[in-house]
Formats: C-alpha cells, sequence, structure tokens
C-alpha cells in the first residue's frame, strides 16, 4: 500500500516558501531558511506575525512623520524675493 500523503499543495506551498522568505529577508539575519522551514506552525506564525507588527508600525510612524514634515514646510513663510540691484552680464566679442 501507497503513501496517502503526495506533499503540500501548489497553493500551500507557495503560501509556506514567501512565508519563510518573509521572515528571512525582513529578519535582517536573525533568521535561516533552514531554522524557520523546520519550526512548529505556531512559532513560525508568531515569528511572521512580530515582524508584520513592527512594519506596520514602523510605516505609520513614517507616514505621521512625513506628513507632519509636509504641513511645516508648507506653513514657512518665504521672503519676498525682490532684488535691489541690477546686473548686466558681459556680451561675448
Amino acid at each position: 500500500m501507497g503513501l496517502a500523503f503526495f506533499g503540500l499543495t501548489p497553493n500551500y506551498r507557495e503560501y509556506l516558501f514567501s512565508r519563510i522568505h518573509e521572515i528571512v529577508f525582513f529578519g535582517n539575519g536573525g533568521y535561516d531558511w533552514n531554522t524557520i522551514y523546520n519550526l512548529p506552525i505556531s512559532h513560525r506564525d508568531f515569528i511572521y506575525k512580530q515582524i508584520r507588527e513592527h512594519f506596520e508600525k514602523q510605516n505609520t510612524e513614517n507616514e505621521k512623520q512625513q506628513k507632519s514634515m509636509k504641513s511645516a514646510t508648507s506653513t514657512t513663510v518665504k521672503a519676498p524675493m525682490n532684488p535691489t540691484y541690477t546686473a548686466k552680464a558681459k556680451r561675448p566679442t
């Protein structure tokens, strides 16, 4: 009698490998592929969730900072450019 389990479905395989890739890539060198692949699913999901939350929080902080910088630059008053002199360039001969 043959084995009843033939491997992962293509959809789950893509899901699994993309999760492993994201953990290894965004883990900034803290994880290697083999370790993450052999982790229990609950641990792998926990690590993925923590990394995702970290980057979402970082993105919202960056957006807030960009909005505050835009509002600060739009409220600055610029002095009018009225030169008090005239300059003439020499004409080439």
